[in-house]
Formats: structure tokens, C-alpha cells, sequence
């Protein structure tokens, strides 16, 4: 009977951590969402309130407006663009060299995965300036080349997270189809794609989070307004030289969460397949 009482104890205990600590998570979101429904002025007056004195949906109006004459529609397709067409780089390149690394054997094999890993231990802001000068010489300055582009050879980290799980895919499969008469092209379509679904899920997942939330990469590069991705705007949107209404930002932030929120549903059962079986060998 003691253990019994011990045990429910601590589940009780343990689920109120998990509760305090979720809040603890959440209140910065929750904080953001309740005061783009607050009026402008009481935003930063009464900001420990999570209640507005009045809901104020007249500033996702006012913020979707945007600023210089270009709304917020024309930043969340920008966003949408660049996104998209780097993820879809980022996962179909990641996921052909990952085959490559874990499955056909050619020379130099060891000593480009060791080169491509060490690629992983390079700061990001180490390449700022060698990559800003190339694609100053390719004349992609205010393109979305630059952007887009890069993510088409593949990335360091998602091929390493794809290699992990196609070598946990029994080699016999591979024979089986060689028999059949299937290439590397077509077991690579008909029979690891499949099977690394999970992986591909949360390349998929993770490369959107990033890419959508990057803002160093078009404030390099994003010269021009109407070319502006959602994270510039919205740092555009505040203006030291004048009044910033905080609220119509909050807004505009609380929607751009919207996208990152509706992927995360979509691949939520994937996501956590993938990462939990990854680098596990059958």
C-alpha cells in the first residue's frame, strides 16, 4: 500500500513539473499573443496582464497593412517561396548523398564523409563573408538565389540524419531489388524512400523551422522592400526614429507562427518516429 501511495506520489509530482515547466514554455507565446490583441498604449503599460482591457482585432488589420506600401501579404509569399523551394532543395539533395555515403561504395568515399562532417563543426558566421563575396561575383544580390540556391548540394547535418537511417535498413532489401532487375535509381525510389519516410519527415520539418525563421540570410542578401521575407519585415516594422505600434508587430509575429505550427501537426507522428529510431540498426 506504501508503494502504491510512493508511486502516485510521484506521478502526481511529476506531472505538475511537466505542467509548471510547459507554462514556463509557453508564456512567452502566450505573452505575444495577448498583447496583439491589446491597444497600443498598454502593451509595455501592463504588460504582466495576459487579459487586454479590450480586444483589439483591429491591429492584425492595421499590421497586415505592413509599412512603405507593401503588406504583409506580399512578405508572407516571399517567405513562402524562399522556404519552399529550399526546402525542397535541402531534402532531395540531403537524401541522394545520404544514399550515396550508406549504400554505394566508390573511392574517396571515407575521406568525403570525414570532409563533409568536419563541415559540421564550422561556425556558421565563419562563411558569411566568403559566401556574401561569391554570390557578389554570380551577381545575386538582391535575388533569392542566394537563398534558395545553396541548399540544392545537400547539408551536412540532414545527410548525416538520412545516412543513419538507411543504414538501419537491411542490405538484403537492396539485393532482392538487384534481382528484380532495379538500378541504384530505382531502389533508391521504389524501396529506401519509402523506408525513410520518418527521416525525410523531419529533415522536412526542421528545414522549414529554419529556413522560415532565417534572418541573417535575407538581411544579407534582400535589398529591396518588396523582396523582404516575414523575419525582416517584422523587424522592419519597429522604427527607433518614431512611434512603433508594438501591438500591430505582435500581431503580424503571432501569425507568423502560424506556418511552423500547422507543419509541426502534419509531420508531428514522423517526426517523432525519426528521431527516435534514427541510427538504430535492424
Amino acid at each position: 500500500m506504501k508503494v502504491k501511495t510512493s508511486r502516485k506520489i510521484t506521478t502526481v509530482s511529476f506531472h505538475m513539473f511537466i505542467i509548471l515547466l510547459g507554462i514556463v514554455m509557453l508564456y512567452p507565446i502566450i505573452w505575444m499573443v495577448a498583447s496583439s490583441l491589446k491597444p497600443a498604449d498598454e502593451v509595455f503599460r501592463n504588460a504582466a496582464s495576459l487579459i487586454p482591457s479590450k480586444l483589439m482585432w483591429q491591429n492584425y488589420v492595421e499590421g497586415w497593412k505592413g509599412f512603405g506600401n507593401v503588406s504583409f501579404a506580399t512578405f508572407f509569399k516571399n517567405s513562402f517561396v524562399v522556404t519552399i523551394l529550399a526546402v525542397i532543395g535541402q531534402v532531395i539533395s540531403s537524401a541522394v548523398v545520404a544514399y550515396g555515403f550508406a549504400r554505394i561504395r566508390f573511392p574517396g568515399r571515407k575521406i568525403l564523409f570525414a570532409a563533409m562532417i568536419l563541415t559540421m563543426l564550422l561556425p556558421a558566421q565563419i562563411l558569411l563573408i566568403p559566401q556574401y563575396i561569391m554570390f557578389v561575383g554570380f551577381d545575386w544580390i538582391d535575388t533569392y538565389l542566394p537563398l534558395i540556391i545553396p541548399h540544392y548540394f545537400g547539408t551536412p547535418f540532414f545527410i548525416f540524419l538520412i545516412m543513419q537511417f538507411i543504414q538501419g535498413i537491411p542490405r538484403e532489401l537492396d539485393e532482392s531489388a538487384n534481382i528484380d532487375g532495379c538500378g541504384k535509381f530505382r531502389t533508391f525510389i521504389q524501396i529506401i524512400i519509402p523506408m525513410t519516410l520518418p527521416a525525410i519527415a523531419t529533415t522536412t520539418v526542421f528545414s522549414f523551422y529554419w529556413k522560415w525563421d532565417d534572418f541573417m540570410g535575407p538581411l544579407l542578401y534582400l535589398h529591396s522592400p518588396m523582396k523582404y521575407t516575414v523575419s525582416i519585415a517584422l523587424k522592419s516594422f519597429s522604427d527607433p526614429s518614431s512611434v512603433t505600434n508594438w501591438s500591430a508587430m505582435f500581431a503580424m509575429s503571432t501569425l507568423s507562427l502560424i506556418p511552423s505550427f500547422v507543419i509541426f501537426l502534419c509531420f508531428q507522428r514522423y517526426l517523432v518516429e525519426g528521431i527516435s529510431t534514427t541510427g538504430l540498426k535492424s
